[in-house]
């Protein structure tokens, strides 16, 4: 799936498709230099969604149901928001309820 995401110059953000939900979800430069520590390329931004494509589509899902945000209706991302997943999952992976 993460074929699926691509880099926008025009909008310094990568973006992906949301499955189910008939939109795209962008996540801006500046959330990955939070999330990264520095200032990213857009491959560095890339890479990073390959490695944790499954927290950035949790967090675009939970995302959606929180703001019920209608089908069709494009979004973004925050560092927070994925930061959210990724620590949700590493919660899970170490036996506690997040």
């Amino acid at each position: 799936m993460s074929g699926e995401a691509h880099w926008r110059d025009d909008i310094a953000s990568l973006v992906f498709p949301v499955t189910g939900h008939g939109a795209i979800c962008a996540v801006h430069r500046g959330a990955f230099r939070t999330l990264l520590g520095a200032e990213p390329s857009p491959e560095d931004c890339l890479g990073y969604f390959r490695r944790f494509e499954a927290a950035f589509r949790a967090a675009a899902g939970a995302k959606i149901a929180r703001r019920g945000i209608p089908a069709g209706t494009s979004l973004h991302l925050t560092s927070r928001d994925i930061a959210r997943k990724l620590l949700e999952d590493v919660q899970i992976a170490n036996g506690e309820q997040p």
